[in-house]
């Protein structure tokens, strides 16, 4: 194995990362956008509302983009090294930051939020009926189930990603069983770059749930092969998996 592989994979390891912010590997992962616009309509969608939820929200780089917001915002973030970077941020903006899983038993109560936002996040569709008022609305944009596969398929000797049964049509029945109303839903597979071993060493390292056993000394000799595939190449192409759905509470009759 070569000294330019070995200094890719220590890069890798040692790229900066905070809150949800990607930009430390630069144009080394390249990823195309669906072919929606996640953030232009979740702020289509502000006006008017009153109370806000926006779920994960990791270091709050997103909500705080949507500024200014609904006088009464709420975010929560599961993911404990994020919570105080959430609140940095988005504490100035009057924004209210809780440590809550999303796909457990949220600490609000009913009837509470006119628009609930997630992006990448979990959720439980009998939650969110509970905590949105009549005729609130849920936007979400979601990993799916496909997500960069490809890495799996050249990494691993069985593939498996631990979440490959998030499908849209399982999202979907997850909302309708909990009461909502499904208004819109669209799927995407998007192309990803990689343009060299350090940058994937990166996204395996931060996408913890990818290959749920990854360690280099476990995978080096796949690493290498593929580094010296991307070499060879000149990058990685994959395929990101996204589903955008937008579901009512309904209306009290």
């Amino acid at each position: 194995m070569t000294d330019a592989f070995e200094r890719l994979i220590e890069d890798g390891l040692q790229l900066a990362f905070a809150g949800w912010d990607f930009s430390a590997v630069g144009e080394r992962w390249v990823s195309q956008k669906p072919p929606w616009d996640y953030t232009a309509l979740l702020r289509q969608r502000l006006p008017g509302i009153d109370a806000l939820l926006d779920m994960d929200t990791g270091g709050g780089e997103l909500l705080a983009s949507l500024a200014p917001l609904p006088p009464d915002t709420w975010a929560t973030e599961g993911y404990v090294p994020n919570i105080p970077e959430a609140r940095g941020r988005l504490g100035p903006l009057g924004v209210h930051v809780v440590d809550a899983i999303s796909d457990q038993p949220l600490p609000f109560p009913e009837n509470r939020f006119d628009l609930v936002a997630n992006r990448h996040g979990s959720f439980s569709g009998r939650e969110l009926f509970r905590i949105l008022r009549p005729g609130g609305l849920f936007l979400t944009q979601q990993v799916g189930g496909q997500d960069n596969f490809r890495l799996n398929e050249l990494l691993q000797d069985q593939p498996k990603y631990e979440f490959g049964d998030w499908t849209l049509e399982a999202m979907i029945q997850e909302l309708t069983a909990g009461g909502l109303e499904i208004l819109t839903s669209q799927e995407a597979f998007h192309e990803e770059r990689f343009y060299d071993i350090g940058a994937v060493v990166f996204y395996l390292r931060i996408i913890q749930w990818q290959i749920a056993d990854f360690s280099i000394e476990k995978y080096r000799p796949k690493l290498y092969a593929l580094h010296q595939q991307i070499q060879r190449e000149g990058c990685l192409v994959t395929h990101g998996h996204r589903v955008l759905i937008e579901a009512l509470r309904p209306p009290l009759a």
